[in-house]
């Protein structure tokens, strides 16, 4: 039995159901803590191996980490820190007092159960839509200044700054700002750019394109695992209280790339494009990549048209034979 344990918060969720997987292959015990609001058929698989456990909790309740580990299993000695409502639309549909409580509140709730358990380091989900728009058109480093265009990014930033001013506790913060990803997972989302044109123009032979020239990063969900598990493995004094984009200046392309490639799989699509400024996720951005190369030596290993391809066959084949079902996307839900 292996002393590597992972507590993963949101651990049946789009990032969390492949991190699971692939932290089981590489040997280590991981727990699921997570309170299943779009089902635990993503765990499903997982029940039989020995080194995995579930916990269902919900991250507000001030002991749910603590309480985890009723069952005889040690303590952690890292937590990945997923659970939150994660996106502009599910943010906006929640507001903000929900929002806050899920996002920032649960944040260091769970921090400081880690910290008191003696974790070694405390895994966070950011998103690079906290630098919102790139004025300049220069690419946005780790110290760029952060605009907010969304409650989801305000609710990521206030997290952040608690976690940084908490850089010396027992306990090293680690954060992610996860440019926008793509690709299938034990749980797809179909509310991301990538996997969102695949399915409309599979299924309505159409796509309607707003915000036509803006640009954004894109990272594949398996690369956006490997990057999490470098960051737990990495010599501690190297990422400790450090911010990394976790993506890859290849992944950097305007909404019109994304078409294309689209069309290239699917070339009868019907394409139009509206002009329509909404008070909303407003990014147009290029990101730089330079510091997680450096000091995790990390490159990614897909490509968005390796992604589309995916999407396509998984689509096409009827692996995924439900697409629109309200449990691929995270806004049609409502918090209890």
């Amino acid at each position: 039995m292996t002393d590597k344990h992972v507590l993963i918060t949101g651990g049946a969720g789009y990032i969390g159901s492949l991190l699971t997987s692939e932290l089981l292959r590489a040997n280590y015990r991981v727990t699921v803590l997570d309170s299943l609001l779009f089902g635990g058929e993503s765990l499903v698989p997982f029940l039989p191996h020995p080194n995995f456990h579930f916990v269902k909790a919900d991250v507000t309740e001030p002991r749910a980490i603590k309480d985890s580990l009723k069952d005889g299993w040690q303590k952690p000695h890292v937590i990945v820190h997923l659970a939150a409502i994660v996106g502009f639309p599910a943010c906006q549909a929640v507001g903000r007092q929900v929002a806050w409580k899920y996002n920032v509140e649960a944040t260091k709730l769970v921090f400081e159960q880690a910290a008191d358990l003696g974790v070694e380091r405390f895994v966070f989900a950011s998103t690079y839509s906290n630098y919102g728009m790139s004025p300049d058109g220069e690419a946005v480093t780790e110290e760029s200044p952060l605009h907010p265009q969304s409650l989801y990014a305000e609710t990521k930033i206030a997290s952040e700054e608690y976690l940084l001013s908490q850089r010396d506790a027992v306990t090293a913060p680690i954060l992610f700002r996860f440019a926008t990803l793509y690709g299938i997972s034990p749980r797809t989302r179909f509310d991301l750019i990538v996997n969102q044109f695949v399915l409309e123009a599979f299924t309505k032979r159409e796509l309607i394109i707003y915000q036509r020239g803006y640009s954004r990063s894109f990272v594949h969900i398996r690369d956006v695992a490997r990057g999490v598990i470098m960051g737990l493995e990495a010599d501690l004094k190297k990422v400790r209280g450090q911010v990394f984009n976790l993506g890859t200046e290849n992944g950097n392309y305007s909404k019109d790339d994304i078409v294309n490639l689209v069309l290239k799989r699917m070339p009868e699509t019907v394409v139009e494009y509206k002009d329509l400024t909404f008070g909303g996720d407003m990014r147009d951005i290029t990101v730089s990549f330079e510091k997680i190369q450096q000091v995790l030596g990390f490159e990614t290993t897909l490509s968005v048209d390796d992604g589309v391809r995916e999407v396509w066959y998984a689509l096409r084949t009827g692996l995924i034979r439900n697409p629109l079902d309200e449990r691929y996307r995270n806004a049609q839900f409502i918090v209890q």
